[in-house]
């Protein structure tokens, strides 16, 4: 064997002649199985909660059955993204299907709220690798050109279990019980790994025992853990200015900075501050995170206005979302396909950030009596801006570096974007509930309150049952409580448009180019050729420079060990 060698994947076969369409379908299905099974499981306990608190006596601890899972993933993300680029992906991914079965097992078996908190932390710790690892997976095999196609799916993936994942949740929770939402992972997590294990073959990026930050994992995780339970109970569990808060600010601040001063002096750091001197990564970054403010910040309480101000049920309240998923959908998979056939998609972001604004907008001028098809219509409008957006974003990330740290950078990007998500659902919580409360104490009748429960206690059904003058004011503060929420974000909107149209658009690559270590044993038993890092170097400049050819191909490059 060479001791170096130029490494370019091109359009070819896998080893065993298999095509390569075929190749990489098979691959992609699995991937598919792994990103539902981790989205679904952020959504699909919304409407079994109540059921499931209420049989095993936990309602006190009901908020940490969401926030074990989503504050597990949020620390795992940077850490399965590092560890993929130093030792390869496919064993991680492995592992972290066998973590989400396992934390399934956990929360399937629970005879109390605490086994079902470890189970969802469990999971957390397994999902946080399916979402980054499918991401950095695809850029394995697949050309930046050729994945606009693939990611544009894989967008359409959240929009399905978006819907699909509260609509299973009650269904269970009605028929055949709450605990199916954990056993339904464990065939899905077996096709997944039998997958993974048969037609994945993954190269190993470096030579040698990799060098593990460990300083820097364990202080992401702590300022991760502070933000996570500062936007999570800040203002609805505790007071702004309580202690606990003012401490969980404090807290994550000296992470933060401890971090970084860490993190300019490990070998590998967890994320590197070289990326956040690449101008792409930065602007993608921070309108990711703005983004996802605006997403979040509106999925979290619109199905709880459908309820109250039209009169929806559960259910109801999650059909009448479709038309935003099912927009989402379309233009995510359009937008992968129109990125794939141009090579051009600088535009498609800004214009997509610009609809999300104008959605913003339209949903500020909601009103009780506003016909249901015309919210659903605005909602529709939101979900096209997301679509042209998400996905995209990522992908300019992934083009703006290697391979060899593809992995890192989607995972810091997926990072931040998550950390907006937790600061879009406390922000926009936080300001609906204080004012929906000030409303309600304004406008209620006298002795108003005591038919209604007090204000703590009404629920959708009570808001029914209610005398039309009382039901009127409580429906009626329920939706300025929270429209004029939606028209305070819209200039964030407007700085991440901004912030896009900077962007460069640099040619999507047509071929992989790696650094992989000669006749290394990978994770999965292959071998596979290294080439010199500075011809790497080389080869990666003339690649940037070079106009992406046109390609009939539709499926891109798999690559062959």
């Amino acid at each position: 064997m060479s001791q170096t060698a130029t490494h370019q994947e091109t359009a070819g076969a896998l080893p065993d002649g298999a095509p390569k369409k075929k190749a990489i379908l098979l691959v992609f299905a699995g991937l598919m199985v792994t990103m539902l099974l981790a989205s679904l499981d952020q959504t699909i306990f919304s409407t079994a909660l109540p059921t499931i608190v209420g049989e095993l006596n936990g309602v006190e601890h009901m908020l940490w059955v969401t926030t074990a899972y989503i504050l597990a993933s949020t620390i795992m993300m940077p850490v399965y993204g590092k560890l993929g680029d130093l030792m390869g992906r496919k064993g991680l991914f492995i592992i972290a299907i066998g973590l989400f079965m396992a934390g399934s097992v956990v929360g399937g078996l629970a005879g109390d709220m605490g086994w079902l908190i470890v189970g969802r932390a469990v999971q957390g710790l397994g999902g946080g690798g399916l979402m980054i690892l499918s991401n950095a997976i695809i850029a394995d095999v697949v050309p930046a050109r050729e994945r606009g196609k693939y990611m544009g799916i894989m967008g359409g993936v959240f929009a399905l279990s978006s819907v699909a994942g509260p609509l299973l949740g009650g269904w269970f929770t009605e028929s055949i019980g709450w605990r199916w939402a954990f056993w339904m992972n464990i065939p899905l997590g077996i096709l997944a790994i039998a997958s993974a294990v048969a037609f994945l073959r993954l190269p190993k990026n470096t030579a040698g025992k990799p060098r593990i930050d460990v300083a820097g994992m364990g202080l992401l995780a702590i300022a991760s853990t502070c933000l996570v339970l500062l936007t999570t109970w800040g203002g609805t569990t505790y007071a702004w200015d309580s202690p606990v808060i003012v401490s969980l600010i404090v807290g994550t601040v000296a992470a933060g900075i401890a971090f970084v001063f860490v993190e300019k002096a490990a070998a590998e750091p967890i994320m590197p501050l070289a990326l956040f001197k690449d101008r792409n990564f930065n602007l993608t970054t921070i309108a990711g995170l703005i983004i996802g403010i605006a997403m979040f910040g509106a999925l979290a309480y619109l199905p709880t206005y459908l309820q109250m101000v039209t009169g929806a049920n559960a259910t109801e309240a999650g059909f009448l979302m479709i038309p935003m998923m099912a927009a989402l959908l379309i233009t995510s998979i359009v937008s992968g396909q129109l990125v794939s056939r141009t090579g051009r998609y600088k535009w498609l972001p800004i214009a997509g950030t610009v609809i999300v604004g104008v959605a913003l907008v339209l949903l500020s001028t909601m009103t009780p009596t506003l016909p249901v098809w015309v919210l659903c219509s605005y909602l529709a409008v939101m979900g096209i801006g997301l679509g042209m957006s998400m996905q995209i974003l990522i992908l300019i990330v992934q083009n703006a570096f290697p391979v060899s740290q593809v992995g890192t950078a989607t995972a810091a990007n997926n990072y931040f974007r998550q950390i907006g998500a937790s600061l879009g659902s406390a922000i926009v919580g936080s300001l609906f509930a204080s004012r929906l409360t000030e409303l309600l104490t304004e406008r209620m009748p006298a002795g108003g309150q005591a038919a209604g429960g007090g204000t703590n206690s009404l629920t959708p059904a009570i808001v029914k049952s209610l005398p039309a003058p009382i039901r009127d004011v409580i429906v009626g503060s329920y939706n300025d409580a929270l429209t004029p929420v939606f028209l305070y974000m819209v200039p964030l909107l407007l700085v991440a448009v901004v912030l896009l149209c900077f962007v460069k658009e640099k040619p999507l690559a047509t071929t992989i180019e790696r650094d992989v270590v000669a006749t290394t044993a990978e994770i999965d038993g292959s071998t596979h050729p290294t080439l010199d890092a500075e011809a790497a170097s080389q080869q990666a400049v003339a690649s940037d420079t070079a106009q992406p050819a046109e390609d009939d191909e539709l499926d891109g490059t798999l690559l062959r060990s």
